[in-house]
């Protein structure tokens, strides 16, 4: 029986429609409702001609309006996987806190209102509204650190490599930098300490073994040419067994001796102490500052909780010639990170670092996890109605980012096996879901670890994973 033409093109949804559909208003948290109006359009002609041209060869089948409108909105979320918006949400189940690939510290609700009001005016960023004159951006930021660590001064830049390449060009260019070879580290994405210390025009001379070294290395290795000496702390691996290590204190006394100034890279910078919360120990910033360190240098989007930043803080004098180095304007951070770095800071003065997500996860309870665990899990089961089998399972997530190394943090974890489909293939459908899910997967599940998820992604990962089925 021949199909009729105009019956079938009735029961295509229109565009007002289908932009009030749940699928698609999800995707308004990532593409502009005129994009997607557009992506709609595209997709529902595309169906049109489809249809038309099964009715011309006698192909035709008569499909429910529900069924033309799934085919529609099916294309337009493929379509929108080749959006020119490529960097988007995802929602973090890896238990790794400070993933690296997933953009490592989120921000908090603070920073992200202090980005959005900065962002759409303008601002004071090298005004001084005072005086009426040319001001410094560093200003907004340098109070607030020094309260905290307890430097004489402090300065920010836009990463820790930079922080590093950017003290060693301005104090010890075409002299020697004295560091243990213990602490030659690699930073991660393939850039080494020593890679970067030569960049700056300053000469490594490295003393001492991979596993020991005394004051006695440092002594002999000094010259007229020495500029500095430099502490790394490792802060991405541990090395155990065998091993010693110069402390601050007795480097600082060298470094007094001989007139040289005395750095420390921190590498992922903490300002809390992790020990009560069972964590690894991890010496903070207030240390090496209180030790009597002349620089001290940190990320703060690692164990700080802020946006990519590189930090500085110490000696006036140091610092001051630091700002004067011409590279200090290639480095400089901009307005929108000082914004959210700014708002993280004052968290921490005024004694809430709580509210910072990485510090919430990597402190949060057992209780609150299995109560996540719990909803998750009753989520996905109604999901699956018999297609598999869902289990709550003890497990141990990362600080990741290079930090804490080798710590395994026990948490709690939603596991989901699926009859039909191999827990890669799942994580794959995951991958590709309106807000993509980034799970792990052990010993052929898929693992949701609670850790990372906040109460607001359980009830979307349970829709994400029902779109995937």
């Amino acid at each position: 029986m021949r199909l009729d033409k105009n019956n079938i093109m009735r029961k295509l949804p229109k565009v007002a429609d289908l932009l009030e559909e749940t699928e698609i208003k999800d995707l308004m948290a990532i593409f502009n409702r005129n994009y997607l109006t557009d992506i709609l359009r595209e997709s529902l002609e595309t169906v049109r001609v489809k249809i038309m041209e099964k009715l011309e060869s006698g192909d035709a089948t008569d499909k429910s309006e529900n069924e033309l409108k799934d085919e529609v909105i099916s294309l337009a979320i493929n379509k929108l996987s080749f959006s020119p918006y490529s960097l988007r949400p995802v929602i973090n189940a890896t238990g790794v806190v400070l993933h690296t690939n997933l953009g490592r510290a989120p921000l908090p609700e603070e920073a992200m209102k202090r980005i959005e009001m900065v962002a759409k005016a303008y601002s004071n960023l090298e005004f001084d509204i005072g005086r009426g004159e040319r001001g410094e951006r560093y200003s907004h930021v340098r109070e607030l650190l020094c309260d905290i660590t307890g430097a004489e001064d402090a300065m920010v830049v836009n990463n820790n490599a930079a922080a590093v390449l950017l003290c060693l060009s301005s104090l010890a260019s075409g002299h020697e930098v004295v560091i243990s070879r213990g602490q030659l580290v690699e930073i991660g994405g393939s850039f080494r300490i020593p890679d970067v210390m030569a960049q700056s025009g300053a000469r490594l001379v490295e003393v001492g073994t991979t596993n020991k070294t005394h004051l006695k290395d440092y002594e002999m290795a000094l010259n007229e040419n020495t500029a500095l000496l430099l502490k790394v702390h490792t802060s991405n691996f541990k090395l155990v067994g065998f091993t010693s290590q110069v402390s601050n204190e007795e480097l600082i006394t060298l470094g007094a001796k001989h007139n040289l100034p005395v750095m420390e890279d921190l590498g992922s910078g903490v300002l809390v102490d992790l020990k009560p919360y069972s964590l690894p120990e991890e010496p903070t910033v207030q240390d090496s500052v209180k030790a009597g360190m002349d620089l001290v240098t940190f990320s703060g989007d690692k164990l700080l909780g802020g946006p990519q930043a590189g930090i500085i803080v110490g000696k006036k004098g140091y610092i001051s010639k630091i700002k004067r180095h011409p590279l200090t304007r290639a480095v400089r951070i901009d307005k929108l990170t000082l914004a959210a770095l700014e708002a993280v800071l004052r968290l921490y003065k005024d004694g809430l670092w709580q509210h910072i997500p990485v510090l919430a996860m990597l402190t949060e309870s057992k209780d609150a996890m299995e109560n996540r665990a719990r909803k998750l899990a009753e989520g996905l089961e109604g999901v699956l109605t018999g297609k598999g089998k869902v289990e709550i399972v003890d497990d141990v997530s990362q600080a990741g980012g290079g930090s804490l190394p080798g710590a395994e943090i026990p948490t709690r974890a939603v596991a989901v096996s699926v009859h039909d489909i191999s827990s890669g293939e799942l994580a794959e459908r995951l991958r590709k879901v309106p807000t993509p899910v980034i799970a792990r997967i052990k010993k052929d599940k898929l693992l949701f670890d609670v850790r990372t998820i906040t109460e607001k992604d359980v009830e979307k990962i349970v829709e994400m994973v029902g779109k995937a089925l």
